[in-house]
Order: C-alpha cells, then sequence, then structure tokens
C-alpha cells in the first residue's frame, strides 16, 4: 500500500488593504511591541485639557467640571496642579517614553511636591534630580 505525499510549506495570513486577508509565503513577521502610554503624560494631557476647558469659560466652576469629568473635586484638583509645573517640564511629562515591562518609572504621586513648588528653578532642578534617581532618559 501506497502512502500520499505529504506537502509542507510555511505561510501566514496577513492583513493588507481595508483588512482584506491574503495569505504569504514563509512565517509570519514578528510583531512590534508598541509599549504603554505613561499614565503621567494622559494626566498631564487632561490636566491641560481641564486648564483650557476653565479658561474658555466652558464650565464656570471646578465642582461644575469635576462633574462633568466624573472626577471628585479633590481629584480635580491634584489634576489641575500639573499645570503649575514649569512648561519644559510640562512638555517632557507629555512626552514620557512608552514602556513595555514592569510599572512606569514615574508617577503623578512621585511629582506632586514638586508642583507645588511654585519657583520654577527650583521645580527643574527637583525633577533633575528625580529624573535620574529614575534613570529616565528625557
Amino acid at each position: 500500500m501506497t502512502t500520499a505525499p505529504t506537502v509542507r510549506r510555511n505561510f501566514h495570513v496577513a492583513k493588507v488593504d481595508r483588512g482584506e486577508r491574503r495569505i504569504r509565503p514563509g512565517a509570519a513577521p514578528p510583531r512590534p511591541t508598541a509599549g504603554r502610554l505613561p499614565r503621567l503624560a494622559r494626566i498631564m494631557a487632561l490636566a491641560i485639557h481641564f486648564d483650557r476647558a476653565l479658561f474658555t469659560g466652558r464650565f464656570q466652576t471646578q465642582a461644575d467640571l469635576a462633574r462633568a469629568g466624573q472626577v471628585t473635586r479633590a481629584r480635580l484638583t491634584q489634576i489641575l496642579n500639573l499645570t503649575c509645573l514649569a512648561p519644559d517640564i510640562q512638555e517632557q511629562l507629555l512626552h514620557l517614553p512608552a514602556y513595555t515591562e514592569g510599572r512606569a518609572p514615574l508617577t503623578e504621586r512621585d511629582v506632586r511636591p514638586i508642583a507645588a513648588e511654585p519657583n520654577w528653578a527650583k521645580q527643574r532642578s527637583w525633577f533633575a534630580k528625580l529624573s535620574t534617581q529614575r534613570s529616565l532618559s528625557l
């Protein structure tokens, strides 16, 4: 009794234009890991958004904004305090690099004492010290 010949071939299914799927020869290319955007970067963007909403008069009070943003007034204050940071620090926070493993190297709680300092020069030195402690490449 003879057996039928077996044909083996590597292929993968790839999505092309508009989600259409096509069979491609060879193994699938490795997927790039995009990483996660640090929560602090998102909170900084939210602080700027909230501040602009108050400044333009879209909301009359912080209580109105807190209600609309579905946060407590205390949390809204914590978020808005980030706008007291020096502009260059705000820029660095907005452009924090994505991370792929573990926890974010910098948290909002780490930055709160810096935001409470009204002197921008002191803020910059404290932030530089914090960045070197956390091994951030900013």
